[in-house]
């Protein structure tokens, strides 16, 4: 029904209606350039100074250390009630005993709205970071139905855990990682999240308030992984 009625409309104007986009081959492409060639640990490093400009801690550790790591993180945030993502990434981490601690509340597509009143309840939100952004400080979460987007937003802090292998240079690689997934045929969610640290407003002269409508504080713990 949509091809027929684009079909009518393109008739009345006097040309076909197009099938497909050619991607335009630009003669300069500077987003393309910013960070080039940068090792991980110097992409590390441009997420470090981007933190401190939004607001975030971050935090560095390895697989064998991260239990310890982000217990310390839960300590120093006040502890739980704790929300997470139902994610296999626990496990390959080596945090598959944290998804049965008694403050811990695992994302359950089943529960509906339960889901949603447990992230209002929660002090803490955590959530893995799926392509992370140097440049901006930003992670992107592509979210599923065993990951609300609430996980991140509805309680007072939120944590991401970010393997260092998801650093990239900036909007430009995402993008272009996103892409790369649909031209393989992989699923992408509708809802895919870009968080740059806690949420944070600020009105027409520019006095910024941390903690609006969002985590009033955020937590970046990045983990060596290869």
């Amino acid at each position: 029904m949509m091809e027929a009625f684009l079909q009518r409309i393109a008739s009345r104007l006097g040309r076909d209606v197009r099938t497909s986009v050619e991607r335009p081959q630009w003669k300069h492409a500077p987003q393309q350039t910013v960070f080039q060639g940068y090792s991980e640990d110097e992409l590390l490093d441009v997420l470090k100074n981007q933190c401190t400009r939004i607001h975030t801690t971050l935090v560095e550790t390895n697989s064998a250390e991260l239990y310890d790591t982000v217990e310390h993180v839960i300590h120093a945030h006040g502890g739980g009630p704790i929300i997470i993502a139902n994610d296999e990434r626990y496990e390959q981490f080596g945090l598959s005993s944290f998804l049965k601690r008694e403050d811990v509340y695992v994302w359950d597509a089943t529960r509906g709205r339960d889901n949603i009143e447990a992230a209002e309840r929660a002090n803490i939100g955590i959530t893995w970071s799926d392509i992370t952004l140097a440049e901006s400080g930003t992670v992107v979460l592509l979210n599923n139905q065993n990951q609300g987007r609430t996980i991140s937003f509805l309680p007072t802090t939120y944590v991401a855990l970010i393997p260092k292998s998801t650093i990239v240079p900036r909007m430009t690689q995402a993008a272009r990682l996103i892409r790369e997934k649909m031209a393989r045929g992989e699923r992408v969610p509708s809802c895919i999240n870009f968080i740059t640290g806690p949420s944070n407003s600020a009105d027409i002269e520019m006095n910024l308030v941390v903690g609006v409508h969002g985590p009033v504080k955020a937590t970046y713990i990045v983990i060596t992984d290869r």
